[in-house]
């Protein structure tokens, strides 16, 4: 089986606040990393290790739209608390993973999770968009709230850590998520000397980001804390060696290959989809949400 290399690893770009509770790095689209050459992956927002002081009004983003589009949000350190118009909502704990397919339309607002919000603490969190084919566009909103208890695991050899499988299949463990189209995701949690196999298929636009500590992929390339690295469309297998302590996002999906069509919180396949969904959003079919 050929090897799936790194075509190139790109580091954080400067941090900026989504609304005041989200300190963002932004990957996608960006630094060469366009929705077109990450298809289905249309954003990934990522809030590094960031100390959130106490506050008694929770910080975060008030009420917003999204339609066309899926989004997983990961906490890995802290509590966000969300709701939408379709009466769906919770708190996204440490480890937990919330997959909301807008599709159809949907208003959503998340904050830091109350309790948390009045002592603050290190936060940390990833926040993924998956684009949906234009079948799936117009179905109704949902949610899927993945506990970290309910998500498979991969345990390592020697103890030396696990694969957390979210979405997918690694070693014939299913991963917890449904997906409109394939995707494998993954939360490699090990120490450092572990070393791990991977396959994805070559048409896959695959990547990872380090959250924390180092890797070296494919026995070659060194990947840092908060860099990103970008696999080739070419080969299957790649290995991730920890080189320290880590913590690592791997994610690949199989392109959708239709036309995006793309303005802030909409994402459909053209212009007239966008004034549509613009005018959806106007007339009140979101529903409504405080």
């Amino acid at each position: 089986m050929a090897t799936k290399k790194v075509e190139k690893i790109v580091s954080p770009a400067p941090p900026h606040f989504v609304g005041d509770g989200f300190r963002v790095h932004n990957f996608i689209p960006g630094q060469g990393l366009s929705m077109d050459r990450m298809d289905p992956f249309i954003m990934l927002d990522y809030n590094s290790k960031y100390v959130f002081p106490p506050s008694k009004i929770p910080k975060g983003v008030g009420v917003h739209p999204h339609k066309g589009f899926e989004t997983v949000t990961i906490a890995y350190k802290g509590r966000v608390e969300h709701g939408d118009s379709s009466g769906g909502g919770g708190i996204i704990g440490e480890g937990d993973v919330q997959w909301m397919s807008a599709a159809s339309g949907v208003l959503h607002k998340e904050f830091h999770e109350t309790e948390w919000s009045k002592t603050g603490g290190e936060f940390q969190m990833i926040q993924l968009w998956v684009n949906l084919p234009a079948k799936d566009k117009k179905l109704p909103a949902k949610y899927q709230a993945i506990t970290n208890e309910s998500i498979n695991r991969f345990q390592l050899e020697d103890g030396l850590g696990e694969i957390e499988i979210i979405a997918g299949e690694y070693n014939g463990i299913k991963g917890a998520a449904s997906t409109f189209t394939p995707i494998n995701m993954y939360n490699l949690k090990a120490k450092k000397g572990s070393k791990t196999d991977y396959s994805f298929p070559a048409n896959y636009n695959s990547f990872l980001l380090v959250l924390e500590g180092q890797v070296k992929i494919n026995d070659e390339e060194i990947v840092n804390t908060d860099h990103f690295a970008l696999f080739e469309n070419n080969g299957e297998s790649f290995t991730v060696e920890v080189t320290e302590d880590a913590v690592v996002f791997i994610v690949g999906g199989e392109p959708i290959g239709e036309p995006i069509a793309h303005y802030g919180p909409f994402v459909m396949n053209t212009k007239e989809e966008l004034m549509e969904a613009f005018d959806d959003f106007n007339r009140g079919k979101f529903g409504t949400l405080k």
